[in-house]
């Protein structure tokens, strides 16, 4: 432990000691993304006194914990992740009944939100034990914040696209119908393959976040349809953990005129989609706008 963080658990104490931290209640503690620096006073002084952690990876958190000068004897390290958060779950609400404080911390951000502890926080509400939250780290607001969305758009979380099959193109179909920005979170593996989904999109605008709060931190904004060539124009623009935000559909009024005079002439004579296609490779215009416009056609507001 350096001697910044002997500080930062002085200051914890301090700030947050007098606060009531109960017993048998389960912590939900967000630890940084990244950057060690982005702990709470208040994470601090709870991971000093709980005696039981849930963790996604009990090594990744042992090794923040001695970061942190908090690796202590007796502290118990349970594991929980998406192979055992059943039964692991079982256990540590018998744990909770009995009086004991829980904290559940995932590898990164905010446990709950894509990661494991989201049935263990239900388990725990439904034996009517309680529930604390701390807020802190969180990729998803980290990269909202630097996207520039405006103030009235909303956004909607998808978190992970499904890997394959059918759920996949369903997702990916949702998403360009969807009009407000959505989050999305991927791995380096298969980011390639997400840019290719998202390409189809054309010209609505995509914020990229790699590597957030990390010494190689990257954020970028771009037309979804450069997105597949600006990962490929550099081998580390594919490295590291992403967070994306597919901003807000433009309104439709912003169709030009010559993909809604293609989509008039080609409705009565082909299916939906087969129009869309054929009108977005026609004017050049972006699928999901023609799209949301040849619904609106065949469906007019009455």
């Amino acid at each position: 432990m350096s001697a910044s963080y002997a500080l930062a658990l002085q200051a914890a104490r301090q700030a947050a000691g007098h606060q009531d931290f109960p017993a048998g209640t389960l912590y939900v503690v967000a630890t940084p993304s990244g950057n060690l620096a982005d702990i709470s006073l208040r994470a601090l002084q709870v991971l000093q006194l709980v005696d039981v952690m849930a963790c996604e990876d009990t090594r990744h958190t042992r090794q923040l914990l001695q970061a942190y000068g908090l690796d202590r004897p007796g502290l118990v390290l349970s594991a929980l992740h998406q192979h055992n958060e059943a039964e692991a779950t079982q256990a540590l609400v018998e744990l909770l009944a009995q009086g004991q404080r829980v904290a559940c911390v995932s590898d990164a951000g905010t446990p709950a939100i894509s990661d494991p502890g989201a049935r263990l926080v239900a388990a725990v509400q439904s034996a009517g034990l309680r529930v604390m939250p701390l807020p802190g780290a969180s990729s998803v607001t980290t990269l909202l914040s630097a996207s520039g969305l405006s103030e009235d758009s909303g956004f909607v979380f998808m978190g992970f696209v499904p890997h394959k099959g059918a759920a996949r193109d369903q997702a990916l179909h949702a998403l360009a119908q969807e009009t407000r920005a959505v989050v999305l979170l991927e791995a380096p593996h298969r980011i390639e393959r997400l840019a290719a989904g998202l390409s189809a999109l054309g010209l609505r605008r995509v914020t990229v976040g790699r590597e957030l709060t990390k010494q190689f931190e990257q954020i970028v904004t771009l037309a979804a349809q450069d997105l597949p060539g600006w990962l490929r124009a550099s081998d580390e623009r594919r490295r590291g953990e992403f967070v994306l935000t597919v901003h807000a559909a433009p309104p439709l009024k912003e169709v030009a005129t010559e993909g809604l005079r293609v989509l008039r002439l080609l409705l009565p004579e082909v299916p939906l989609k087969t129009a869309v296609q054929l009108a977005a490779e026609i004017t050049g215009e972006p699928r999901n706008h023609l799209y949301r416009q040849a619904l609106a056609l065949q469906d007019p507001p009455g």
